[in-house]
Parts: structure tokens; sequence; C-alpha cells
């Protein structure tokens, strides 16, 4: 071969060996990317399953206990509780609230220990505290019936004074009427200048250990005084003979009037499926079942509190609320 030719050969050789070394690089390159992509995929798709696991976790745990509106949603909502008009109240009047609750003292062993709720006059010595007529409330956050009586008493009790820092809430999961929308009075505060409002909310809504188990006890949140533990054991006996305390929601305003439970067809089964802010509105709107049955209880309980206020303020012992007081004067 000539010079020349092999003068060609070698540039052409060389030519071929930077090809094939800039092959390997590109391939050695590609692999890198492809071993540091698939790296990254991986962690990805850890991440993207964690995630997706986390949020399946939260939304069924949301399903079961999500406590409701927060932010401006929350003060809507409040605000529609707290300040249900006079109008609507006195147009709902008694509502569908039926007179076989309304029983007297002399009755209420018989009625404490069958469990059904009840409305009492009893006439007792008077509770106050801070100079002022007292109402005492004990219930639970578990308490789907304590949830249902919230709604009303909020509205009754927002006649005589002003709450801040209500919350809302859901009953158990793992209880009747499961995750009845509602409110805590663990950590509000309430102020009057006609009556004094003392909330004992005796347990959370969850089981001790976050357990599902209906065997299980629930968190304990506040305990009762012995005062006011011997007056649930007076108007609220239970069924000593099957060692079953009292039930829950029990309310006293002012050791005239006694409310257990929720006064019927009121109850947890009103607001299952509802959110609050739906409960809220029907709240206001006096034709709907849940006016009549929520803000009904609402206006017996109002009837009763002006019972001990002397009928002030005016604008919540209306001559609609007087018809009420008069037909529980002697319950």
């Amino acid at each position: 071969m000539g010079k020349a030719s092999r003068t060609k050969q070698d540039p052409d050789r060389r030519a071929r060996i930077a090809a094939q070394r800039e092959a390997a690089r590109r391939a050695e390159q590609r692999k890198r990317i492809w071993i540091a992509g698939g790296s990254i995929l991986a962690v990805v798709a850890v991440v993207i399953a964690f995630v997706l696991i986390k949020t399946n976790s939260s939304s069924g745990k949301a399903t079961a206990s999500s406590n409701g509106p927060t932010g401006a949603s929350l003060t809507s909502v409040t605000n529609q509780v707290t300040g249900v008009s006079q109008s609507v109240l006195d147009q709902v009047g008694g509502g569908s609230i039926s007179s076989s609750d309304f029983v007297p003292a002399s009755e209420i062993s018989q009625a404490s220990a069958s469990g059904a709720g009840y409305f009492s006059y009893v006439n007792g010595t008077p509770l106050t505290s801070g100079g002022k007529p007292e109402v005492l409330f004990i219930g639970a956050e578990y308490c789907p019936f304590c949830g249902a009586q919230r709604w009303a008493m909020i509205t009754a009790l927002s006649r005589f004074g002003t709450f801040t820092g209500l919350k809302t809430i859901h009953s158990s999961s793992t209880d009747s009427y499961p995750n009845t929308p509602t409110w805590s009075f663990y950590g509000s505060t309430y102020t009057s200048k006609y009556i004094t409002f003392t909330s004992v909310e005796e347990t959370t809504n969850e089981r001790q250990g976050n357990s599902s188990s209906t065997s299980v006890p629930y968190v304990t949140l506040q305990t009762p005084t012995s005062a006011e533990d011997a007056l649930l054991s007076k108007y609220d006996p239970g069924n000593p003979s099957q060692d079953e305390g009292g039930a829950i929601p029990f309310i006293d305003m002012g050791n005239k009037y006694i409310q257990v439970g929720n006064m019927g067809p009121y109850g947890p089964q009103d607001l299952q499926g509802k959110t609050w802010a739906q409960i809220a509105t029907a709240m206001n709107q006096p034709t709907t079942t849940i006016a009549k049955d929520a803000d009904g209880n609402a206006n017996y309980m109002t009837a009763g509190i002006c019972a001990l206020t002397n009928n002030l303020p005016s604008t919540a012992c209306t001559p609609a609320i007087k018809t009420l007081e008069a037909k529980i004067a002697t319950t």
C-alpha cells in the first residue's frame, strides 16, 4: 500500500477509535442517567405511595372524625346558632316537642331507670353561682344525645349571654348515631348578667389508646364536683339495681327544672348525615324539622331559665316563651 494509503488509514483508525470511545462514553452516560433516573423514580414512587397511604388514612379519619368548619366558616356557623332570631323562635314556639317527656318529680326515678328523656319541675333548693341562678350541664363529647342537645342549649343560652371559644366536634364514631355533628363546651367561656352557666364535659370523643373497641373507656376530660355528683344522683339516679348511673345529657336549671336527654322527637337522628352549616341554616328556617325539634327544645329551656330570671331579658322571655313557661310551671 502507498504511503498515502497508510496515511489515509491512520486517521480513519483514529476516527473509529475516537467514535468508539465517544459511543462508549455516551453509553456510560446514558447508563448513569438511567440509573440516576431509576433511583429518582424509585424515591418518587415511595414518596407517592406514602402520600397516598397518608391521604387514604387521613380521608378515612376525616370521614369518621372531622371536627367541622374552621376559620370564617366556623364564625358563620357560630353566628347562625347563637343568633337564631326572636321571630323564628317565637314562630316555632314549642315546635314538635311531645308532652310525654314532661314528668312530675315523683316519677323521675322511674323515667331515669327507663333511660327515657324527661323534663321535670323539681323546685328544689335554689342552685346559684356568683349571686346568679346557675344552669348546670353534665355531658360528654362522645355522647350523641349530648351532641344534639348542645345545638338547642347554645341557642337558648345565647338569649341570656354570650359564648366565646365554642368549637365544633363530632360524637363518637363507635357509639350509636356515630359522628353526630355537634359542639363542645370544653374550653369555652360564657358571660351573662342574668345566669351562670357551668358545663362538665366528662370525656372526649376518643377511646383510650384510640381504640375502636366498645369495651375500652373514653378518655377522661372533666370530673363533676361532689356537689354536682349529688345533684346527678338525686335527679338522675339511673338504675341502681343494674349498676347503671344516670343518663346524660343532664341539665339542672337552678334546681327548679331538670332536663335529662333530649325532648322527643328531637335527637341525634335529626342531625345524621348533615353538615354543621346545614343544621345551622335549618335552625333559622322555622318550618324545617330541625327547627321544630331543636328550636322547640331550645324554647322550653328558655322558658325554664326565664322562670329563674324573673322573665329577664324581655328579648328572651317573650310572650311566646311565657306561654311555654306557664305550661311547665308545675309539670
